[in-house]
């Protein structure tokens, strides 16, 4: 066996390397050398930029603080993790080895590191040269912040090259020199721009996020498919959903992050929330005795030891593509839903996961960079698969959460979804519903987090799902500089920023997504070198361009540290002076709301507040004049209270009733008859009619009649075709049987039936139907029909909790319609009823109706022609209070993640870029807010007018070059261009209030608005 000796930390390189006094310099010279402890100059960096050094340097100097190693990692533990298997001194020189760590902190912060194992002769003594040559083993370990697996491999590999020949006397000055031109890559801001650097001989590039809410992706994904089938993994993935505790093994360190990684980045956007260590060293194996869930690794060898000594673990051989538990050979837990599941399997079969057979009728090729750059391309589009394949699956899994989501009162129906799995579902759910990761994915949930999986789903279901992928661009920094010293390493910073001056000139009027990268980019490089004034100058581009990664932690720390000189320059530039300005009035950010809760029936007497929340959380209905008078119904003649019983029977009649409009089992050739749509929500008992016996049904649409004997269907009338309905009686024996007579323009003779005791219900029920359905057709608007269902289900539902003599007249204050048609009549104006096509109702998801302040119709294509980047034409309805709801006019369905807030004010213009594909939108806060009509987001804003946003015109004279006009209401008017966002001309009217603006024959028309003593009075120029 080989000799094991306890390793030790020999030395800690970190950030600053260069700096500005030759007595810091000469600091950092030793600062290599030393052990255990080391003494370094802090410096107040912002948070975003504090693992790269301050080249620039600040002029005010910081204490001196003792420290030996980033703070969230452990000193104590790094030894042994970067040498898991113990260090060995060996009679033979081994090939060096990469493996890949994550240290997690207590808040659940990861950093990541990749160690470089090599192996070196032990210098011999006098008294040991008899023996044979020995060889130890020593580790290079390189820190990240972000996972960068690949690039630092990358770079690592590159080191290696240098110090297999170099003296062991130069080793720890190349190493260092390494550290410090790696602390010259900064990191790339969200989105599809890549940078690109080269170590000799190596040219490494480092991707970026796809968003800020995703971590890097620097690995390659389909690695656990090369070690399990479809189905294994599919067991894996459940293990992990139901928070089992789970070890993974492999004789390769490498490999148990590799993959441990790539199984977590599966569950996106559901995130681990366990404690995670993929490699354990040998001397850590006591963590798994940890009665919490948690994923971990450790080497092969100890499979054996960890099966016999430990319980109720998910053992997981990476090496042979198995799974057991430490007590059996087999895996007993609820799999994953079955359509889940098979759709991911057929799925997996179309992924070419297999680089050399994709790649074998294409030229070998003769460059390294050449073949590199190939296997990158291939690698990055075969992530882009799996990862859309994994999303997928977990979109299946959980594609019906949101239906039994309350947003408002933030509930989770968490009984009512388990009811509408199948049964062999339930036990997986039922698991998985407890489990912190799925209780932090439902925060994001009702958060209405727009994450890739609510993309996903929407995409399913909408017309979104055309877009493609956008195009990877790629930009190469400078070649680092021969010499670090402090001179050298500005020019480099110099020479980047005028790189980044270039490429956002040659692309400022193409992509404004790219040019927010380019403007990040150079923002912090000038943060770097401390050009404060330029930083910001940056950053207020970018603020203009992409929202989405503006770094505002960032530009507060420069607005705080700026000098009086610097803020007295910033003052007189407008565009600074207002983010400043923003900067400053930013309040403290106020933690979300984020609790979650699940549905629970009332324990005590409700008042109408409470009642009406507790309404609104069970999801019956939302409206807040509808639950008004279900409140007057329940405490009909009571104190104004609904006892918790009676609201739990109430609860309970409605539920019930849902579950019977789904379960009606009507024969065949009766549900032929009906439309596609249509359900039957209430049915009768079996009563003799005028057409024979049989059981009256009511659907949304018609009543009908079941009849007995051999089942058969007899329209009775649909609601539009009703004259009158009355309670009459009919004699039977020495009785009169109370009856209900209906009226119909489609047949001369009454429809009559002998419903006894269930007459003056079905007689309220059908006259509320038949006043909604005559509400809806004069005024063109379906959802009076939906919403005289609803009054009729109430109906229904009080009825049967109440059961006294009153029921019938509690219940009777539910039918608002038929209230209405008796005491108004319902007449449309004439005019009125020949023009109107369609009413929609804007507010339907609200619970108070809105103001509508302004309408955008956008042309589309009204048939879907499958090209992408067509789609439906859509109505843009912005509402009081800020709020846009938008409208697919093709069908005129509500797009429901399409409801969004901007400002705290109200929305005075809405306007759409045609050539951009973009809607504009004016505030009452002065903001100028640009949706993207692909993806419905809003990651731009223009903020250069100083009050309210009046007016929005365009120009499209010289298509496609479009130039568009802002005003706001102290008479400030601006000429924008569309495509880069740029204010070309301004100029002010003098006036009271400008309140719009047109284009006309090549004319900008204004509209003021002059406010006098006697009267205010309108004026037009141009």
């Amino acid at each position: 066996e080989h000799l094991l000796l306890e390793p030790e930390v020999l030395s800690v390189l970190a950030p600053p390397f260069v700096s500005r006094t030759q007595a810091e310099s000469e600091m950092l010279r030793s600062h290599g050398k030393l052990r255990r402890s080391f003494i370094r100059k802090k410096r107040e960096l912002p948070p975003s930029v504090a693992p790269t050094p301050n080249q620039g340097g600040d002029e005010a100097g910081g204490r001196i603080e003792d420290i030996s190693v980033p703070k969230n990692i452990d000193l104590m533990a790094l030894p042994q993790l970067c040498f898991p298997g113990g260090l060995q001194v060996t009679s033979e020189q081994k090939e060096e080895q990469f493996h890949f760590l994550v240290f997690t902190d207590i808040l659940g912060n990861k950093t990541h590191g990749v160690v470089m194992q090599c192996y070196r002769p032990i210098l011999q003594s006098a008294w040991l040269s008899k023996c044979p040559k020995l060889f130890c083993a020593y580790s290079i370990c390189v820190i990240s912040k972000h996972p960068y697996f690949t690039a630092l491999k990358d770079c690592l590999s590159c080191l290696l090259i240098q110090l297999r020949t170099c003296r062991l006397s130069d080793m720890e000055e190349r190493v260092k020199e390494f550290a410090a031109k790696l602390t010259l890559v900064p990191i790339p801001p969200p989105g599809q721009l890549h940078l690109m650097f080269t170590i000799r001989p190596l040219t490494i590039i480092l991707p970026s996020r796809e968003d800020k809410d995703h971590p890097v992706i620097d690995l390659d994904l389909h690695l656990p498919f090369l070690c399990f089938r479809p189905q294994q993994l599919l067991q894996v993935l459940s293990c992990l959903l139901q928070e089992q505790r789970v070890v993974l093994f492999s004789a390769d360190w490498a490999r148990l992050t590799l993959v441990a990684e790539s199984l977590l980045l599966f569950l996106q956007p559901l995130l681990w929330q366990h404690p995670y260590v993929p490699v354990l060293a040998k001397g850590m194996l006591d963590f798994l005795m940890a009665p919490t869930a948690f994923l971990m690794g450790c080497h092969l060898s100890h499979f054996a030891d960890i099966s016999a000594e430990t319980d109720d673990l998910i053992l997981i051989n990476i090496d042979n593509g198995s799974l057991s538990t430490s007590t059996f050979d087999t895996v007993d837990l609820p799999d994953i839903p079955p359509v889940a599941a098979h759709c991911f399997t057929q799925r997996c079969k179309l992924l070419r996961i297999h680089f050399d057979l994709d790649q074998c009728h294409h030229a070998s090729c003769t460059d390294i960079s050449e073949q590199r750059a190939q296997r990158r391309t291939w690698q990055r589009s075969l992530n882009s698969d799996i990862q859309r394949i994994a999303l997928e699956l977990i979109v299946n899994i959980f594609r019906d959460v949101s239906s039994h989501l309350n947003y408002e009162h933030r509930v989770f129906h968490s009984e009512e979804f388990l009811k509408t799995r199948e049964p062999a579902e339930q036990l997986f759910y039922k698991k998985v519903l407890e489990t912190h990761i799925f209780h932090s994915f439902l925060k994001d949930r009702l958060n209405r987090k727009m994450d890739s999986f609510a993309r996903m789903e929407l995409s399913t279901r909408s017309e979104m799902q055309n877009t493609t992928p956008k195009p990877i661009k790629v930009f190469k920094l400078p070649d680092f500089p021969a010499s670090l010293s402090f001179h050298s390493v500005q020019s480099y910073y110099i020479e980047l920023i005028q790189q980044l001056g270039k490429a956002i000139f040659y692309v400022q009027s193409e992509n404004s997504a790219m040019l927010a990268r380019y403007y990040y980019l150079r923002g912090l490089i000038n943060t770097l070198c401390s050009r404060r004034l330029d930083a910001l100058s940056d950053f207020q581009n970018l603020n203009k361009t992409d929202t989405a990664i503006f770094p505002t932690r960032l530009v507060t720390w420069l607005v705080d540290s700026l000098q009086r000189d610097e803020r007295q320059q910033a003052e007189r530039r407008p565009e600074l002076k207002r983010l400043i300005l923003k900067v400053d009035n930013e309040k403290p950010l106020v933690e979300p709301d984020d609790h979650v809760k699940k549905f629970q029936l009332p324990c005590k007497p409700l008042h109408q507040e409470e009642f009406m929340r507790c309404v609104q959380e069970c999801r019956i209905v939302r409206d807040v004049a509808t639950i008004q008078r279900l409140f007057d119904a329940l405490t009909d003649s009571q104190p104004k209270q609904v006892d918790p019983e009676l609201f739990r029977v109430f609860y309970t009649f409605w539920k019930d009733m849902e579950a019977e409009a789904q379960d009606v089992n009507l024969p065949s050739d009766v549900i032929d008859r009906l439309d596609n749509s249509e359900c039957v929500y209430k049915l009768s008992s079996c009563v003799k009619t005028s057409h024979g016996v049989g059981k009256i049904a009511m659907t949304q649409k018609r009543l009908f009649l079941l009849t007995e004997g051999r089942p058969g269907f007899l329209e009775i009338t649909k609601f539009r075709d009703i004259q009158e309905v009355k309670i009459t009686s009919v004699p039977f024996l020495l009785v009169r049987i109370p009856s209900l007579r209906i009226q119909t323009s489609s047949r001369p003779e009454a429809f009559e039936a002998n419903l006894k005791t269930e007459t003056e219900l079905w007689n309220l029920v059908i006259k509320e139907m038949w006043a909604g359905r005559k509400m809806a057709d004069q005024h063109k608007d379906p959802q009076y029909m939906t919403q005289a269902l609803t009054n009729v289900l109430l109906i229904d539902a009080v009825t049967g909790c109440l059961q006294n003599q009153r029921s019938i007249t509690a219940a009777s204050k539910l039918a608002y319609f038929d209230k209405i048609r008796q005491e108004v009549p319902m007449i449309v104006p004439k005019t009125t009823s020949e023009t109107l096509k369609h009413k929609i109702n804007p507010s339907l998801d609200l619970a108070e109706p809105q103001t509508v302040h302004v309408l955008l119709y956008s042309p589309g294509q009204l048939t879907g022609t499958g090209k992408v980047g067509d789609m439906n034409p859509k109505l843009w309805v912005a509402l009081s209070g800020g709020k846009v709801v938008v409208f697919d006019a093709a069908s005129w369905s509500m797009l429901q993640d399409c409801i969004q807030k901007f400002g705290t004010f109200g929305l005075n213009k809405i306007h759409l870029i045609l050539s951009s594909e973009q809607v504009w939108i004016g505030s009452q806060d002065s903001v100028i807010y640009i949706i993207d009509t692909h993806s419905m987001s809003c990651n731009k804003q223009l903020t250069e007018h100083r009050h309210d946003v009046t007016g929005l015109a365009v120009d499209a004279t010289f298509f496609p070059s479009l130039l568009t006009y802002s005003c706001s209401r102290d008479g400030m008017i601006l000429q924008w261009d569309s495509s880069s966002l740029k204010v070309k001309r301004q100029f002010l009217l003098s006036c009271d209030y400008l309140s719009s603006i047109q284009i006309h024959n090549s004319a900008l028309w204004c509209c003021e608005y002059t406010l006098s003593p006697l009267s205010p009075s309108f004026n037009q120029c141009f």
